[in-house]
């Protein structure tokens, strides 16, 4: 508290204010005279090492009438004070705010009993505060760590080490008591620190049979020979049906079944006194120079703030939400809401990583996609996140259809195809103005898109429109999900796998049509747009003998060998012949075409049957693989945007505008990897939509030798162990 105090003064002085010392708390502040004193540069000297607070403090009575209060306003007004900077817990805090809210009608009601005249009224007609929280306990919400906290660790950590040797010497098992009466903060981080074998705090009381586990573990410990069992207990520890656990009871407990040599240790206020810690006055001195600088920006419509430290930044939050959420904490934990308890004060206490995350799916459906957004939906929240929903994908976020998702929300989703939160093509260029101003109503702080090409066009429109929207400078990213599997940065696709099934199923059932009726050629169309991808995998796994695709261009010439090859085969006792093409393979070259073709070349060998598959494709409900693939994805996806929040976090806000906070999630090879997409646009076909490279095309191959055609195949693309020799076949 003393580093803060120095800050504050020397801080203020340094912008040519007045700063007055108020001793004892409040109660220096209703009893005034020699208890409100000028403070100089000099007066906050050497105070950095000492423990404690030299102005001291008291617990005030008083002042919670407002009789006390009067006299306090009284005593400010007299010495022009209009600033006040409080130094405490909740309970100080929430006492300073009412006092400001008051202090308007403490200045009439000073006025009409003639104690100030008009002119003093006037001169002090507002009243400024900001607060400062100082608890060892670590109990407030809205920032990570109070001061004091870090000290009291260290003596804890001081005690612990002073009785080890003592207790590996002895083979002795020692229970600790420590602070935290409702927060657990300073049992489990000591724990932690310490190694410790168990730790009781109170918002997490153990299950019933803990009595059992614990023995166990400490029975354990003397059979590995280890000599030092520690066990640490906040004093407010409870079981499940809110029995306290003592260390007495521990201590008991272990003798009476293990017979160990058990002792207990009460640290006391032990843990609230020698020489701060140099994180704490680091702590406490950012803090006092950012409480006067929040006092010279107050107005009178600025809420009342406390500084608070979240992650390495000193930030101002709203005081009032802040002692509401501790409040709210201990009003679970009173009606044993522990998971609850845990929730709240876990969000304050790793503040940085509480935010706010939407998900949205753009482009045609994909069987994954529901899959996808439930692992999401759930990771984050185990993430400690909010979760939204964007319904319509794009097209419904700049109309402003975004709603909390919750856990219950997704149950049942994983084996659902298509997309239930909606999806549509719609890019966000041309409404980029509505979507920040959705990101800022909704204070989204990341964006989940899963989706096929437009998902990836309109994550990279939205990269590209950072420096005109500071709103855009989240980390973004994207899962690709698309039948087509046409997006750059990955080789496998959500729902691309379901949608190659469908095509199978429906190859293998029109061959068995055909299974008493000899030399018959099937023609399907499969989809995909310009990438071949569906047509050249579902040949392979369908048997086809012919596919044409957009990638390996092909003329007249080759559509009259394929004829020629048909023609061969079907003098053998394989009768049946089965050619895929790619919806946009060929503008000339349609299907029609071929069809045409090949009936007319076959006349008097085989006939001909066309199938165009259309939306079929799109499959049902998702295959295993999809699931397990838009799962695993989904949830790398959380955990990527979790640690990338934490670290673009700074000045109480998200922002972040590298190139590595864009990115696309994609399987290469085998690993998943994480790609910018402003580098993957080089490598993308915008105007065909397909990537420049796609591996799959090295399968083609390996679909003509097993159609008996004649061609080569490269074995080193394919999965060998890394010591056989690599070896090309001859032509077959």
């Amino acid at each position: 508290m003393n580093a803060a105090v120095r800050a504050v003064v020397r801080m203020g002085i340094y912008v040519e204010a007045k700063v007055y010392f108020i001793h004892e708390g409040y109660q220096g502040m209703v009893d005034g005279g020699d208890n409100i004193k000028e403070a100089t540069w000099e007066s906050v000297s050497s105070m950095l090492q000492v423990g404690g607070t030299v102005i001291g403090s008291a617990r005030c009575k008083e002042f919670r009438g407002r009789e006390g209060r009067l006299k306090a306003a009284h005593n400010l007004v007299q010495r022009g004070i209009t600033n006040l900077c409080v130094i405490g817990g909740d309970g100080s805090l929430t006492g300073a705010n009412l006092f400001r809210e008051e202090w308007s009608g403490l200045l009439e009601e000073l006025l009409q009993q003639g104690l100030i005249d008009e002119e003093a009224a006037r001169s002090n007609s507002e009243l400024h505060i900001v607060g400062m929280v100082g608890s060892i306990d670590n109990d407030f919400c809205g920032t990570d760590m109070t001061i004091g906290t870090d000290s009291a660790l260290h003596r804890i950590i001081e005690v612990v080490d002073a009785i080890m040797t003592t207790a590996q010497s002895h083979q002795r098992t020692f229970v600790l008591e420590v602070m935290g009466r409702h927060c657990g903060y300073l049992a489990l981080v000591s724990a932690l620190a310490c190694g410790a074998d168990w730790v009781f705090i109170p918002e997490m009381p153990p299950k019933d049979g803990w009595e059992d586990s614990m023995c166990q573990k400490l029975s354990e410990n003397r059979a590995d020979k280890k000599r030092l069992n520690i066990i640490i207990v906040a004093e407010g520890a409870i079981d499940s049906h809110n029995k306290a656990i003592t260390p007495d009871y521990i201590k008991d407990l272990v003798v009476r079944c293990l017979g160990f040599d058990t002792r207990v240790t009460i640290l006391g206020h032990v843990q609230r006194g020698g020489t701060p810690s140099a994180f704490d006055r680091v702590l406490a001195s950012r803090m006092g120079v950012e409480a006067v600088l929040a006092l010279l920006e107050a107005s009178a419509t600025t809420p009342a703030c406390v500084v608070s430290l979240v992650g390495n930044q000193a930030v101002r939050l709203p005081l009032m939400e802040c002692v509401q959420m501790t409040q709210e904490v201990q009003k679970a934990m009173d009606e044993k809401k522990f998971e609850e308890a845990v929730r709240l004060r876990g969000r304050y206490l790793t503040f940085f990583c509480s935010f706010n995350v939407a998900v949205l799916n753009v482009g045609a459906p994909a069987a994954g996609m529901n899959a996808a957004v439930r692992a999401a939906v759930r990771v984050g929240i185990t993430e400690g996140h909010k979760m939204f929903a964007v319904s319509d994908g794009f097209e419904g976020f700049y109309k402003g259809e975004i709603k909390e998702i919750k856990w219950g929300d997704v149950g049942g989703w994983t084996g659902q195809g298509g997309s239930l939160l909606g999806t549509k093509r719609t890019l966000p260029g041309k409404h980029l103005d509505k979507i920040a101003e959705q990101i800022k109503i909704h204070n989204i702080n990341a964006l989940l898109v899963i989706g096929g090409f437009e998902a990836f066009e309109s994550l990279l429109q939205l990269y590209e429109a950072r420096p005109g929207y500071e709103e855009l400078c989240i980390p973004m990213c994207m899962l690709p999900a698309t039948i087509s599997n046409n997006v750059c940065g990955t080789d496998l696709s959500i729902g691309a796998d379901t949608s190659l099934n469908a095509i199978v199923e429906t190859c293998d059932r029109i061959k068995q049509s055909a299974s008493g009726t000899k030399r018959r050629v099937f023609i399907i169309e499969t989809m995909g747009g310009y990438c071949g991808y569906l047509a050249s995998v579902g040949g392979l796994a369908a048997g086809a003998d012919t596919v044409y695709i957009y990638e390996e261009p092909f003329d007249i010439r080759d559509l009259q060998a394929n004829v020629e090859h048909l023609t061969q085969k079907m003098k053998t006792s394989i009768q049946r012949g089965l050619v895929l093409r790619n919806e946009n393979s060929n503008e000339n070259f349609t299907t029609d075409f071929i069809y045409q073709l090949y009936t007319e070349e076959g006349k008097g060998v085989f006939d001909c049957r066309k199938n165009i598959l259309g939306h079929m494709q799109q499959g049902g409900a998702p295959s295993p693989f999809d699931r397990n693939f838009g799962t695993k994805i989904a949830a790398k996806a959380i955990q990527w945007i979790t640690k990338t929040l934490k670290e673009s976090y700074k000045g109480g806000r998200v922002f972040t505008n590298s190139e590595d906070t864009a990115c696309l999630l994609g399987m290469r090879r085998r690993a998943l990897v994480f790609q910018p997409v402003s580098q993957l646009r080089d490598e993308t076909d915008f105007v065909h939509r397909i990537p420049k490279e796609q591996w799959w095309l090295k399968l083609r191959p390996l679909m003509k030798i097993l159609a008996k055609y004649k061609t080569s195949y490269d074995v080193s693309d394919s999965g060998q162990l890394e010591h056989v020799t690599r070896v090309r076949p001859r032509e077959a």
